[in-house]
């Protein structure tokens, strides 16, 4: 094991495919997922997600052996395997652990004796070794800690951030045991820049991931929480946070949408199991409900500027700039900009969304929701919402897209458009 390991991801979305292609640097590494046309992809030299560059993709192919597959037997071979499979929460926000139970069960049938286990998705303190674990003993037939191994090393893929990559992460570790501790961290080491942490044991780790999302999901409902304030009080929030962060010890921060598969979900596992312990987690709760009610207040935000111009929301002609969670990525995962679509759609169904980074056949599939990849130039529109930082929105002149340049509205969630252009901001 310690000469001769090769590495199987389970699950090649955002987080386990450019772990994969990071391993295959440095060891043999095979990915595998549920989804063929995924697969496919990959094998053919693209990622989807874009977290992947087609060149790095290509050299790990051609000249590391890197390769996919939905084929169980191909990874019987592997000694160390890392799951990195989604972690969502059901309707009631609940964690939904089906996908983890169902990759233990793939690591079930292929583990082998001295093998390694190796979770990285995010999860409350405990699943791996009370959720996890028992699946993959009762599949295999072998005992954890005498038969097999197993480690935990939370993921901290940022999508669509080209500046901390994973070879630049800084990786925490944990093993079941400390000689497996040593052996999960020399394999991670070997492959980042950075290095790693060590913690101290398997659930330490599971903690530490989920508090670094909920700690930004409280910082950020603190800002929106502001931002209300002092919308109503008639005062410009980004200018307070101007004047703020000319203390040297203030925490900078802006307020907006909290979408995405991580601050927007996570902090659900950690609610849950707290209240098992007997622990009512309200800062947590209660800034979950306000971030989640973020994208209503954005589209009755937008209905009162309006209705302050005089302009009738019934039937207005609207535009949307961007779908995706955060800028410059493909993203859609819990986007909070369908929260305003909703609220809107209550009122006027002459709704355009504009975003050239979404897939739209994705968009319809998940949403139900029909967007454009680029603008026609002769339709006008009542009022305008930038949703997304996108860099194709940056020198944007969203005042022309208006029916009336002057009377129109221009909503900017994100504050990066020119205050001259702008009715109202977040």
């Amino acid at each position: 094991m310690k000469d001769n390991i090769e590495i199987c991801v389970i699950g090649l979305g955002y987080v386990g495919l450019p772990l994969a292609r990071l391993f295959s640097t440095k060891y043999k590494t095979i990915g595998f997922d549920m989804n063929q046309a995924r697969v496919d992809a990959i094998n053919g030299g693209h990622d989807a997600t874009l977290e992947v560059d087609d060149d790095l993709l290509a050299a790990a192919i051609c000249e590391n052996g890197f390769r996919c597959t939905t084929d169980i037997n191909d990874i019987k071979d592997c000694n160390f395997y890392v799951v990195a499979v989604p972690t969502p929460v059901d309707d009631n926000n609940r964690p939904d652990l089906r996908p983890l139970w169902g990759a233990s069960e793939t690591v079930g049938k292929v583990i082998s004796k001295g093998d390694i286990v190796v979770y990285e998705s995010t999860v409350y303190p405990g699943v791996t070794e009370e959720e996890c674990l028992p699946v993959v003993e009762r599949v295999s037939g072998l005992k954890f800690n005498e038969d097999f191994f197993a480690g935990y090393s939370p993921e901290r893929i940022n999508p669509g951030d080209k500046l901390h990559t994973v070879e630049k992460i800084r990786k925490v570790t944990s093993g079941s045991t400390p000689e497996i501790a040593d052996i999960v961290d020399r394999v991670y080491n070997s492959v980042l820049v950075n290095g790693t942490h060590k913690a101290p044991s398997i659930k330490v780790a599971e903690a530490s991931k989920i508090i670094e999302n909920s700690q930004r999901d409280v910082n950020i409902a603190f800002m929106n929480e502001l931002a209300k304030i002092f919308n109503a009080m008639g005062i410009d929030t980004h200018d307070v946070i101007e004047a703020a962060a000319s203390k040297w010890n203030f925490i900078k921060l802006s307020p907006g949408l909290v979408g995405g598969h991580c601050i927007s979900v996570d902090p659900y596992y950690l609610i849950q199991k707290a209240q098992v312990y007997g622990v009512l987690p309200r800062v947590m709760f209660s800034a979950r409900r306000l971030n989640d009610g973020m994208g209503a207040y954005v589209a009755n935000q937008t209905i009162k500027a309006m209705n302050l111009k005089g302009l009738k929301v019934k039937d207005a002609k609207i535009l949307m700039l961007g779908i995706t969670f955060k800028e410059n990525c493909p993203d859609i995962r819990n986007t909070k900009i369908v929260d305003i679509y909703t609220t809107l759609s209550e009122y006027t169904h002459n709704i355009t969304i504009y975003d050239p980074w979404a897939n739209a056949e994705a968009v319809r599939q998940v949403y139900g929701i029909d967007i454009v990849d680029k603008l026609d130039s002769t339709e006008k529109y009542d009022a305008v919402i930038l949703g997304v930082a996108h860099k194709q929105f940056l020198n944007l002149d969203v005042r022309s897209l208006l029916s009336d340049p002057v009377g129109g509205v221009v909503y900017d969630v994100k504050g990066i458009l020119p205050r001259e252009t702008v009715d109202a901001r977040l």
